[in-house]
């Protein structure tokens, strides 16, 4: 979107907040959407077909709040600083060898998701397609840069930090927290506000430690808390640390005030909304 948006002759800044918080709320649906849903798959026990089943309308909700408020404050006229756009000339594929081999590793991974393949197996398959066409036709572009080490590293410390932390007073705190209730609504919130303090991925994991398994409800609140709130600070969620170094690098200015204060808006009424769907059509 951001390399698009020069080409285009459009603002950078709608179509970058259209990105972000879509790569957020919009990842409900499946296991294999946001890290958060794989860290939950396990304790929640659905398949990937069942969790799509009780979390497609919590996903419309997300997604449709998401719209208004793209909408309200970005993309209608008189908040954005063009009124029309050109549309880019598109040029050929450079390698329609890779790109098939590209498009066919997703395809290929969706496939498997869908028939029940485990996620690590349909992730390794797809890899494999993918790699074996840059082997065969362009190897210089195989680095060791394209491995997320600092995301391998975060999330195993995440598997060893949380569980020590939890043993000397957190797992008591994080009850207090969500209460004995079992409110969807307060989950869902205290999954939101932790996530907007330290990120999603250890506030999902401290709280999903003091929820029995049997509770799934419960756990499902849990991930829209951690799905749709992370809106707010930057630090909220991977994908909006990745999202900042994005708009550094391509010189989007993004006003923090105003990022802050219209996340902080969508977090409430996003969270609130999904959950409602939740608990109305789960």
């Amino acid at each position: 979107m951001l390399a698009l948006a020069p080409r285009a002759r459009i603002a950078a800044l709608p179509l970058a907040m259209t990105t972000i918080w879509l790569a957020n709320t919009a990842s409900l649906l499946l296991p294999v959407s946001n890290l958060t849903n794989l860290l939950g798959m396990r304790k929640i026990g659905l398949s990937t077909q069942e969790f799509a089943a009780r979390m497609w309308a919590p996903q419309i909700a997300a997604i449709a709040v998401t719209m208004v408020f793209l909408w309200v404050f970005f993309w209608r006229r008189g908040e954005r600083r063009d009124l029309r756009y050109t549309p880019p000339v598109l040029e050929p594929v450079g390698d329609r060898v890779l790109f098939g081999a590209a498009a066919a590793g997703c395809l290929l991974f969706i496939v498997l998701l869908l028939v029940g393949a485990h996620v690590a197996v349909a992730a390794c398959a797809a890899a494999v397609v993918v790699v074996a066409a840059f082997v065969l036709r362009a190897r210089e572009r195989l680095t060791w840069h394209l491995i997320p080490w600092q995301l391998v590293i975060f999330v195993t410390g995440l598997f060893l930090v949380v569980p020590t932390l939890s043993g000397h007073g957190l797992s008591a705190l994080m009850t207090w927290l969500i209460g004995t209730e079992s409110d969807p609504y307060r989950t869902a919130a205290v999954g939101a506000g932790l996530s907007n303090l330290i990120n999603n991925l250890p506030a999902y994991k401290a709280v999903e430690t003091v929820i029995p398994a049997a509770e799934q409800d419960h756990l499902l609140a849990l991930l829209a808390g951690t799905n749709v709130g992370p809106v707010i600070t930057p630090w909220a969620s991977l994908a909006t640390l990745l999202w900042f170094e994005s708009c550094r690098r391509h010189d989007v200015a993004v006003p923090m005030r105003r990022f802050l204060l219209i996340g902080a808006g969508l977090a409430v009424v996003g969270t609130a909304a999904t959950v409602w769907a939740l608990v109305t059509f789960g």
